[in-house]
């Protein structure tokens, strides 16, 4: 069965997004959340993000400063959230 597991990006961005990536080879459902930073400017990090968008995972942040992902606010984080089964923080 399918579980929906969210990625609370904060620190170590390049960790966490690549370990995002490497999560969607379960066959699970992945959402990241980029919160309250820009993301970091590497190579590494857009490949990571572009992957998670071409495997149709969702890519979310709360601030404007990342243009390329879903923006929304810290309430519409929150309830999406409540519906991940595990909620991952880095």
């Amino acid at each position: 069965m399918q579980k929906k597991i969210a990625i609370l990006v904060r620190d170590r961005q390049s960790e966490a997004l690549r370990m995002s990536a490497g999560m969607i080879l379960a066959d699970d459902a992945v959402s990241v959340f980029v919160l309250d930073r820009k993301v970091e400017a590497t190579p590494e990090n857009a490949a990571n993000i572009e992957l998670l968008k071409d495997m149709d995972q969702h890519v979310y942040t709360n601030t404007p400063e990342n243009p390329e992902l879903e923006l929304l606010s810290n309430a519409a984080i929150a309830e999406l959230l409540a519906q991940h089964d595990n909620i991952i923080p880095y």
